[in-house]
C-alpha cells in the first residue's frame, strides 16, 4: 500500500488534481482503507503549520511583495547598468546581475522574472535582442531567485528537516552567485556571436558608480543586514521577517515614495493568496507525511536505494535526476515536502550533509521553474515577451544546460556550499 500510494499520488498530479488536494485526498482514503482513526488527520494537518519558523514565511512574502512595488527593482536595474552595461551583450548582463540583486532582497524567482523582465525585456528587444534569447534569460536569470538568501524553500526545507536556517542561507549565496556568473559567461559569448551591443558607451567611471550606488544602497542594505542579523544571533529568520516588512514599507513609502497606500490592500491580498496555498500545501503534506513514516516507506526506500546504490555519489546523481524530472511539473514547496522526507533516511546513511543536501534540492528545483512543460518563470517572460513557450526552447534549453553545469559542480564539490555555512554558520 505504501510505495503503491505515492504512484497514485503523482497519477493524480498527471490528470490534474491540484496539489494540495492530491495530498489531502490520497492521504484520507489511505487513512481510511488501513483503518487510523480520522482525528489524526485533522491533529497533523494542524501540527503541519504549528512551527514559529513559518512565521517567517508570510512575512518575506509580503516584504518581496512590497519591494516590487516601492521601486526597488528599477534602482536595482540602473545600478547593474552603470557597472556591467559597457560589456559586450550589456542589457543582458545588466538582466543577469539585477536578478541577483532583486534575488537578495525578494527570494521570489517569479519575482525577479516578472519585475526584472518587465522591465528590460521590452528594452532588449528594442536594442535588437532576439525575443527568444531575452525571455529565456529572464526566466533562467529569475530561477536564482530562491538560492540567494533570503529564500521561501530554505525556510520549509529547515523547518522540515530541523537545521539552521542561517546555515542554509549562507550555503546559498556562493551557488546563487554561481548561477549568475555562467549566465553571464554564456551571454557574453552570445552576445559576440550575433552582435549584441552594450547598453552604455563607457565603461562608468567611479563617480558614476558611487551616486548610483546611493540611490539602490538601502536595496542593496536590505539582505546584508537581514542574514548578518542572523548569524550574529541578534534576532531569529521569522523576526526578520518582520524587519524586512518594516523596512520594505519605510524604504518604499517614505524615502523612495514609489509605494501608494492604495497599493497596500492589493499586495496584502496577493501576498494573503500566496502564504494560504504554501500553508495548505504543507498542512495536507504532513499528514501524507505522517502516514508514510507509519507504514515506514521511507525506510524501505532507503533499504532498495542502499541495496543497489553503493556509493553516495551515484546517489547524488539519481536524486538530481529525479527532482530535476519532478520540478518540471510540481512546484517547489510541494517537491520540498514530498521528495525530502523520502530522500531523508538515504541521505542520512551515507552522510551527507544535510546544509549541501538542502542547497542540492534548492537548486534542482529552481532549475525546474524555468524547464518545460510547467516552468512558471517561462511561462511569466513568454508572457512578456509576447512569444510562445516552444519559440524560446532555441536559447532556453543551452541555458539550461549551463544551469545543469553549475549544479552538477555544487553537488560533487561540497565545500561551494558548506565553505561560507561552516565558517560564518554557527
Amino acid at each position: 500500500m505504501g510505495l503503491s500510494l505515492i504512484v497514485i499520488l503523482f497519477i493524480a498530479f498527471l490528470l490534474g488534481m491540484p496539489i494540495s488536494f492530491a495530498l489531502g485526498v490520497v492521504s484520507l482514503s489511505a487513512i481510511i482503507i488501513r483503518g487510523y482513526p480520522l482525528p489524526v488527520i485533522v491533529q497533523k494537518m494542524f501540527s503541519g503549520i504549528d512551527s514559529y519558523s513559518l512565521i517567517a514565511v508570510p512575512l518575506f512574502i509580503f516584504a518581496g511583495d512590497l519591494m516590487g512595488k516601492g521601486g526597488i527593482s528599477k534602482r536595482l536595474v540602473k545600478f547593474s547598468n552603470v557597472l556591467v552595461g559597457h560589456l559586450p551583450s550589456g542589457l543582458a548582463m545588466v538582466a543577469i546581475v539585477a536578478c541577483m540583486f532583486f534575488a537578495a532582497v525578494t527570494g521570489s524567482a517569479i519575482a525577479a522574472s516578472a519585475a526584472i523582465g518587465g522591465m528590460l525585456i521590452p528594452e532588449m528587444t528594442k536594442e535588437g535582442y532576439d525575443k527568444s534569447f531575452s525571455a529565456s534569460l529572464m526566466a533562467t536569470g529569475g530561477s536564482i531567485g530562491p538560492i540567494i538568501p533570503p529564500s521561501i524553500p530554505f525556510l520549509i526545507y529547515g523547518t522540515l528537516v530541523n537545521v539552521s536556517i542561517a546555515k542554509l542561507f549562507i550555503g546559498g549565496v556562493i551557488p546563487g552567485i554561481a548561477m549568475g556568473i555562467a549566465l553571464m559567461i554564456f551571454s557574453y559569448f552570445v552576445g559576440k556571436k550575433r552582435n549584441y551591443k552594450s547598453s552604455i558607451a563607457r565603461r562608468a567611471s567611479f563617480k558614476e558608480i558611487l551616486q548610483n550606488m546611493q540611490s539602490a544602497i538601502l536595496a542593496l542594505l536590505m539582505p546584508i543586514m537581514i542574514i548578518g542579523g542572523i548569524m550574529a544571533g541578534i534576532f531569529t529568520p521569522s523576526e526578520a521577517g518582520a524587519i524586512a516588512v518594516v523596512f520594505a514599507f519605510v524604504v518604499g513609502k517614505f524615502i523612495y515614495k514609489d509605494l501608494k497606500w492604495s497599493d497596500l490592500p492589493g499586495t496584502l491580498k496577493r501576498s494573503a493568496i500566496t502564504t494560504g496555498i504554501i500553508l495548505f500545501v504543507l498542512c495536507n503534506a504532513r499528514v501524507f507525511m505522517w502516514y508514510l513514516t507509519i507504514e515506514q516507506i521511507p525506510q524501505k526506500l532507503a533499504e532498495i536505494m542502499v541495496v543497489n546504490i553503493h556509493s553516495k555519489y551515484v546517489l547524488l546523481a539519481v536524486i538530481n535526476i529525479i527532482l530535476l524530472f519532478a520540478g518540471t511539473f510540481i512546484d517547489t514547496i510541494s517537491n520540498i515536502v514530498i521528495f525530502v522526507p523520502l530522500f531523508l533516511p538515504i541521505v542520512q546513511f551515507f552522510g551527507i550533509d544535510l546544509i549541501h543536501f538542502g542547497v542540492i534540492v534548492a537548486v534542482n528545483l529552481s532549475i525546474g521553474m524555468c524547464t518545460p512543460p510547467l516552468g512558471v518563470c517561462i511561462f511569466t517572460t513568454a508572457s512578456i515577451a509576447k512569444i510562445s513557450v516552444s519559440d524560446m526552447f532555441r536559447d532556453l534549453f543551452p541555458q539550461i544546460g549551463i544551469l545543469l553545469i553549475v549544479l552538477f559542480i555544487i553537488t560533487y564539490i561540497p565545500s561551494s556550499v558548506l565553505l561560507l555555512a561552516n565558517f560564518l554558520g554557527h
